[in-house]
């Protein structure tokens, strides 16, 4: 299998497609309402997702944001949700609880296929700012 991956339990790591538009709006969208930096991110073809999908081989090929809160993962829905109950004027999000996951999931699912027509994709992996780079795992 490969080396373990040892995460600090403080830590709250968001997997994301690197080459996603539409992920790298989301990243740039929470880093704005992050001040305390609560979150690092990593992109999923970093070599640490890699790691990490590979000791869970139940995120392989999930096209989706996975979010590690600490000892718990997110994905789909449920990881836009556990996020947005982190930031500022968006806990009112966790009402979306209401709706069973296999319809929010329908509906991020049809987004995130269609998310590279909607809004493009990068050749390259986005590169953080010099400011930034602290909370970028690569």
């Amino acid at each position: 299998m490969g080396q373990t991956i040892l995460i600090d339990n403080s830590e709250r790591i968001i997997l994301f497609d690197g080459v996603c538009n539409l992920c790298n709006g989301f990243v740039q969208f929470i880093i704005k309402r992050d001040p305390e930096e609560i979150f690092k991110f990593a992109s999923l073809q970093s070599e640490f997702a890699k790691k990490i999908i590979e000791q869970h081989p139940e995120l392989k090929n999930l096209d989706a944001v996975i979010f590690l809160d600490k000892t718990q993962i997110y994905i789909k829905s449920d990881a836009a949700i556990a996020i947005s109950q982190f930031l500022p004027n968006l806990k009112w999000t966790k009402v979306l609880k209401v709706f069973p996951r296999i319809l929010r999931d329908t509906v991020y699912d049809f987004i995130a296929k269609h998310r590279y027509w909607l809004l493009g994709r990068k050749d390259e992996c986005m590169i953080p700012t010099p400011s930034l780079k602290h909370r970028f795992i690569s």
